[in-house]
């Protein structure tokens, strides 16, 4: 037997059968798309899938749509990049008590998430928030999106028909009750939002990009830490826990109704590569043999805002120390230095990783970054042979449910920190904490 696997990133489209121990069992269909209409990435999915249906679904986390009654969509994908809600974000942390809204719900008062979407919405177009029958994620959206609309619609008809969601990708959208399982009422009551205007939760196989990252790298304990840099950055754990306890600094999502994904995100990560490539360049050049104290140089990596660990939207990407002297190759340096830095601050929050496994496409292909990961880090990276772990992630999960047990995720090999760079990396890591301190 197999499944049929599909993972929606922020820029395009994957879809692969897998065998029952999760293996690649046909080839990888993919679309890049350029695009936050929701209409448009659907087709792009459907595109991808044919005529076939998957059988579990890996998907960004975070987004809102605004849909009406005849499932059209009202507003674009509003992501996670999307931080026009950082003041209405700042409003309601004045409203609510922001630690025991984390601590209810596994999110920050941040435009990374539902709540500051919403109240931005209501308060800037509110004929838009008033005449949504639901609200919904990318993921809810696509699973009612047919490639005929406009036949949807006529069988649609006026009837309301509540469209579905998962636990884990309610938990992501920083408006669930990680106790209660539902959506948290102190919020509805605050944003003026009837629960009947969210999906309704059910077991359905979807999931987070969050999941399904750690579970296609073999990252599901508390000890085995994924570090993914794709368009963003991750550092996160997968693991069972019956009483979720959110950290200060981290967030803590359901990945289902057993499991969280405990962690922290960054705003920049390949994202911030493909900026250095389109503003720098030419800025090749090996970085095997400097480290930090080769160009003087303290780099904080917010160019497209803060998440973790102080969840600060205004913060704002700063680099000090700039001389004449200054070369396209000590930038590059210096950015993957800083994306590093932010990545040890998560990792000294989850004191019970033991290891550290890389992933993402946005790190894989550049050893150079990873080498500075594990001096940065001072710990050994492994680095993950999985091209896919989304996609393969939403396959182990599926598999799982189904009864099946899968092959141990394959690493390609483990980069050692570099002893002898570790009192410059110490260094240069405070360096960077003393210039957070005093800007943030």
């Amino acid at each position: 037997m197999s499944v049929l696997a599909l993972d929606v990133g922020s820029s395009s489209v994957r879809a692969q059968q897998f065998d029952e121990r999760g293996e690649p069992a046909g080839e990888l269909r993919q679309e890049e798309y350029e695009s936050d209409d929701p209409a448009e990435v659907a087709a792009a999915v459907r595109r991808v899938l044919g005529d076939e249906e998957p059988d579990a679904t890996s998907c960004f986390a975070h987004s809102l749509v605004a849909v009406d009654e005849g499932w059209n969509a009202l507003t674009p994908i509003l992501g996670w990049r999307d931080t026009r809600s950082a003041d209405a974000a700042k409003r309601l942390a004045e409203r609510l008590d922001a630690e025991t809204t984390h601590a209810r719900t596994g999110a920050f008062l941040h435009p990374s998430f539902w709540p500051a979407k919403l109240a931005w919405l209501a308060e800037t177009e509110p004929e838009t928030f008033h005449r949504a029958t639901w609200f919904v994620s990318f993921a809810d959206y696509l699973r009612r999106a047919p490639p005929d609309l406009p036949a949807a619609r006529r069988r649609l008809g006026r009837r309301r028909l509540q469209p579905l969601t998962s636990l884990g990708m309610a938990s992501t959208s920083g408006l669930l009750d990680l106790t209660t399982h539902d959506w948290d009422e102190e919020l509805l009551s605050r944003l003026g939002l009837d629960r009947e205007r969210l999906p309704r939760i059910a077991d359905v196989p979807l999931w987070s990009d969050a999941a399904c990252s750690n579970a296609g790298a073999g990252c599901m304990t508390r000890e085995r830490a994924a570090l993914m840099v794709g368009t963003s950055g991750a550092f996160r754990v997968l693991y069972e826990s019956e009483r979720p306890q959110p950290k200060p600094g981290l967030f803590l999502y359901l990945a289902d109704g057993r499991r969280v994904v405990e962690g922290g995100a960054l705003s920049d990560g390949g994202n911030l590569y493909e900026w250095l490539e389109r503003t720098l360049g030419d800025a090749s050049g090996s970085l095997a043999e400097r480290d930090p104290s080769d160009h003087g140089l303290v780099f904080l990596p917010f160019l497209g805002g803060e998440r973790s660990t102080g969840w600060k939207p205004h913060a704002r990407g700063t680099i000090h120390g700039l001389t004449l002297e200054t070369t396209p190759l000590d930038l590059r340096q210096a950015a993957y230095e800083g994306v590093a830095f932010r990545f040890a601050a998560i990792a000294d929050l989850l004191r019970e990783v033991r290891e550290v496994v890389a992933t993402g496409a946005g790190l894989l292909h550049d050893h150079d970054w990873i080498q500075i990961m594990a001096n940065a880090l001072a710990r050994p990276i492994h680095v993950s042979g999985v091209p896919e772990a989304s996609l393969r992630g939403a396959a182990v999960l599926a598999l799982e449910r189904l009864g099946h047990e899968v092959a141990a995720a394959p690493i390609a090999e483990v980069v050692e920190p570099r002893a002898d760079r570790a009192d410059a990396y110490r260094t240069a890591r405070a360096q960077q904490q003393k210039l957070y301190e005093a800007l943030t």
